[in-house]
């Protein structure tokens, strides 16, 4: 979507986007490590939440096959991407790591 496009590819600071589905358990259990990561690195990093049932074309775009499906973007490109639930120290190294190559 347009938003997508500007929120996520055109973003100047790093971004981790969140495929997921309402229906899926570990996304439910994963939401609230990924709500206190938007809060910790406001301004410096972005989180994105696309539902998968909602945007099935962002989807196929990132090939997301199963779910929770994780991917950092920086400057427009894939700079990772994992599926599963991913412990927090995981998620918080790899965001710190991005934006130290950032600056």
């Amino acid at each position: 979507t347009r938003n997508f496009q500007r929120d996520v590819m055109e973003s100047p600071v790093p971004v981790l986007v969140d495929f997921y589905a309402d229906w899926c358990g570990p996304c439910r259990m994963l939401a609230p490590t990924l709500d206190r990561l938007a809060v910790e690195f406001d301004g410096k990093a972005r989180i994105v939440k696309v539902n998968v049932d909602q945007e099935p074309a962002l989807a196929r775009q990132f090939q997301v096959s199963s779910i929770p499906a994780l991917v950092l973007v920086q400057s427009g490109q894939i700079a990772a991407q994992t599926a599963g639930a991913v412990p927090e120290a995981t998620l918080r190294s790899a965001l710190n790591q991005l934006i130290s190559t950032a600056a």
